[in-house]
C-alpha cells in the first residue's frame, strides 16, 4: 500500500493527516542520515504522475550472498511492474518531501520484482548504495530483527514498523487464506485491476496499518522473527505474504541476528499499540494455547477451506476465505465480504466446519484505512 499526494501541496499539509501514529511516527518519515534503519518512508523516484506522487515503506535488509537489499513491495519499488532495472530508490519517499526527489537522499537500486500474479507475492529488492543502509538491518522500534523466520499461526502476536501508522502490534486473525486484492496501474491514474492470492497472512485490527505502510515487515512480537510481508489490506484487516513464499520468489535470506522481543514493546496480553485484540492465553509466543488446543479443529478447517474457497470465490462479493479461531476456541473458515455487495446465499457450516462472516470494505494494495479529508487534500495509494 503506497500512498499519493497532490504533487502541488505544500509540505505542511501532505503532512497534515491526523492519521493514527502508534509511535509519533514521525522517524518514520524523516529523512535520516547514513546508514539509515528500515521500517522507513521510500520508495521508487518514478512513482509520480503529473498530479500525484505515491511512495511506502522500506521493510528489511536481505542478502542473496553478495550485496545487500532493501526488501519492499513490486507496487512500491517495481510500480506494479513497469520499473526499469536501476531505478532510483529514495529515503524518504516523495510523499514526504512534497514530491521533490531532490529533497530526498538515494539509498538503492531497484533490482527485481516478480510480476504480479506469478509468484503469489507482492515483492520486491532493491541493491543497497554502498554505506546508506545500516549493515545490521536494523528497523525502527523493533530492532535487528531475527535472520531466521517463522510461521504465522492464528492469534500470533506480531508487530511492524511502517512509514504511517509508525510500530503497531496485533494478533494473526486468519491464515492460508485465499484473497483478491485490487490494484491500480499507475501512481493515482490508470486502470484497476485485481490479483488473486492463495495462503495469505490475515491481521484483523482497524489500525494495524494504513496507506503508506506497503513493504512494512510483518514479525513475531516476542521474537522479530519474520512472518510476512504487508502489502494490502482494508479498514479492518491487513494483509501479508507469508513470508516463506517471498523468500522462495526472490532466493533470499534476511540479514539480523537472535531471536528477541521487538524493541518498542507490544502489550503482553493483546495488541495494543493500534493493534488488535489477543484472546488466547499465551499469545506473546506463537500460536496461542487456542489456537493449540485447537489443533485437531484447526486441520479439519484447513480441509473444508480448500475444498469449498474456489467456489466461494466465484462470487464477486467474497474477497477472501481462510481459516480462523471463533471466540469459543473452535476452529472456523473466515469468510471476507466486500460489505454493501450483494451476494450468492453463504454456507454457515462446511464439511462439519462452522463458517464466520466477516464484512469490510474491498481489499486494496492503495489507500485502505484512511481518514475522510477535506476534497483536494491528498489520498492514499
Amino acid at each position: 500500500m503506497r500512498k499519493r499526494v497532490f504533487a502541488a501541496l505544500p509540505l505542511a499539509v501532505v503532512l497534515g493527516l491526523s492519521l493514527v501514529m502508534a509511535d509519533g511516527g514521525a522517524q518514520h518519515q524523516s529523512i535520516q542520515s547514513f546508514p539509515i534503519e528500515l521500517g522507513t518512508s521510500g520508495g521508487n523516484v518514478n512513482d509520480r504522475s503529473n498530479a500525484f506522487c505515491c511512495s511506502g515503506t522500506l521493510g528489511a535488509l536481505v542478502s542473496r550472498g553478495g550485496p545487500d537489499y532493501i526488501l519492499s513491495n513490486n507496487h512500491v519499488l517495481g510500480l506494479s511492474g513497469s520499473a526499469t532495472v536501476g531505478d532510483d530508490v529514495s529515503q524518504p519517499g516523495l510523499i514526504d518531501v512534497g514530491c521533490n526527489v531532490s529533497a530526498t537522499t538515494i539509498v538503492a537500486d531497484f533490482s527485481e520484482a516478480p510480476a504480479l500474479g506469478s509468484s503469489n507475492v507482492d515483492a520486491a529488492i532493491a541493491e543497497v548504495r554502498g554505506g546508506a543502509v545500516n549493515t545490521t538491518g536494523e528497523i525502527i522500534d523493533v530492532g535487528v530483527p531475527s535472520s531466521t523466520p517463522a510461521v504465522a499461526a492464528v492469534d500470533m502476536q506480531v508487530a511492524k514498523s511502517g512509514r504511517t501508522t509508525g510500530f503497531t502490534c496485533g494478533n494473526v486473525t486468519s491464515v492460508s487464506t485465499d484473497v483478491s486484492v485490487q490494484y491500480q496501474a499507475g501512481c493515482g491514474k490508470g486502470k484497476k485491476f485485481t490479483i488473486s492470492y492463495t495462503d495469505q497472512v490475515v491481521i484483523g485490527s482497524s489500525s494495524f496499518s494504513a496507506g503508506g505502510d506497503s513493504g512494512s515487515l510483518i514479525v513475531q512480537a516476542s521474537t522479530s522473527q519474520p512472518v510476512a510481508l504487508l502489502y494490502a489490506g482494508s479498514s479492518s484487516t491487513t494483509i501479508g505474504n507469508p513470508i516463506q513464499d517471498v523468500i522462495g520468489a526472490l532466493g533470499i535470506s534476511f540479514v539480523g541476528g537472535s531471536n528477541h522481543a521487538t524493541v518498542a514493546s507490544c502489550p503482553s496480553g493483546g495488541g495494543g499499540g493500534g493493534g488488535g485484540t489477543c484472546k488466547g492465553k499465551n499469545c506473546g509466543s506463537g500460536g496461542s494455547e487456542r489456537a493449540q488446543e485447537a489443533r485437531v479443529s484447526v486441520e479439519q478447517a484447513l480441509l473444508a477451506k480448500r475444498q469449498y474457497a474456489a467456489s466461494l470465490m466465484q462470487d464477486d462479493a467474497v474477497m477472501g476465505v481462510g481459516v480462523g479461531i471463533d471466540d469459543d476456541g473452535e476452529a472456523v473458515v473466515v469468510i471476507y465480504v466486500e460489505e454493501g455487495r450483494d451476494h450468492r446465499p453463504l454456507p454457515t457450516m462446511m464439511a462439519g466446519v462452522r463458517a464466520k462472516i466477516i464484512r469490510t470494505d474491498r481489499f486494496r494494495a492503495f489507500g485502505w484505512n484512511e481518514k475522510l479529508m477535506p476534497a483536494g487534500a491528498c489520498k492514499a495509494k
